[in-house]
């Protein structure tokens, strides 16, 4: 569709005001498009990424333990639903991008592929997950469309407390056992390279990154977050008394910050194909959740029916 003069001026001086555009404003369809694929992505991230920590709900070593992480997985349950709800108001159907999600037509963030093979990998998602996740989304808070600013507000303050616990049940577990420092270091090893490329591909392979910029859905190219999160990890990691599993990195003088090793891209590729160790069964779990809670969907819509007739 090409828009009147008028429309692509009013939505250019919006984006060039820095300010935002809403649901009822004119927009272009490429514009909408994207913000739907972004925010679909991001909402399954937060459905998908309830698994790998449910996976030790029941085997939480206290009730302490237990509540926090309970406490957690109903935040990113919470997360999905303000993010499906934004992307409903670009007219999106929520019910169609859960079909996409599981029929592999829509991506979820890579890193929910990895399994959690022992309690300090809850501690490390918390860490270095979220916290990824953190330097990834705080500048979505000024996203140029509404909906999507507004939502990841509330995302954000809640995603750095599960950082906070995170970090908090690492170093608890850093003043314990041999053993238990031996688990810390171990789920840094195995996380922390998948973390690096949470943010995706560098730039130049990015084929996204130009369009979110130039409309001002992101404010960060993948390669400037990864050297903000890089950063701000390792001093963590030096107090909590963990080494980052990079042989490379140093700081630099000259540039302010720290240099890195190359994450490993083809294994980044393979994972996004679908070729990851939990791929399948993510997808799998989510299938079932669906499929076993139609019956919950029909009941509702039902209840909203009879409602509307009985309204005089």
């Amino acid at each position: 569709m090409t828009a009147p003069t008028d429309e692509q001026a009013y939505f250019d001086a919006v984006l060039a005001a820095d300010q935002r555009i809403e649901p009822r404003d004119w927009m272009p369809d490429a514009y909408r498009a994207n913000l739907i694929r972004q925010i679909a992505q991001h909402a399954h991230s937060e459905i998908i990424g309830m698994q790998p920590e449910a996976n030790w709900l029941t085997r939480a070593p206290s009730l302490r333990r237990k509540a926090i992480l309970l406490a957690k997985i109903q935040d990113e349950a919470g997360h999905g639903l303000y993010l499906y709800s934004a992307a409903e108001t670009l007219g999106a159907d929520r019910g169609e991008l859960t079909e996409w999600l599981i029929s592999g037509r829509q991506k979820y963030s890579s890193i929910f592929n990895y399994p959690t093979l022992n309690f300090a990998d809850v501690g490390v998602i918390g860490w270095l997950v979220d916290g990824a996740a953190i330097c990834n989304q705080v500048p979505l808070c000024r996203s140029s469309f509404g909906p999507y600013g507004r939502a990841m507000i509330r995302v954000c303050k809640e995603e750095s407390f599960h950082q906070r616990q995170g970090y908090e049940l690492l170093m608890t577990m850093m003043r314990g056992t041999d053993a238990q420092r031996h688990m810390v270091q171990e789920a840094v090893d195995r996380w922390w390279w998948p973390a690096l490329m949470m943010f995706g591909p560098p730039d130049g392979d990015s084929p996204n990154t130009e369009r979110s910029m130039r409309w001002r859905i992101k404010r960060h190219t993948n390669d400037e977050l990864r050297q903000r999160f890089v950063d701000m990890s390792v001093p963590q990691a030096e107090a909590l008394g963990v080494t980052l599993p990079d042989p490379e990195l140093s700081w630099n003088d000259e540039r302010g910050s720290h240099d890195f090793g190359e994450p490993d891209w083809a294994e980044l590729s393979q994972v996004i194909a679908g070729n990851g160790a939990c791929n399948a069964q993510r997808i799998e779990v989510r299938r079932a959740a669906h499929e076993g809670g139609a019956w919950v969907r029909e009941a509702a819509a039902a209840f909203a029916d009879k409602n509307k007739e009985m309204r005089p």
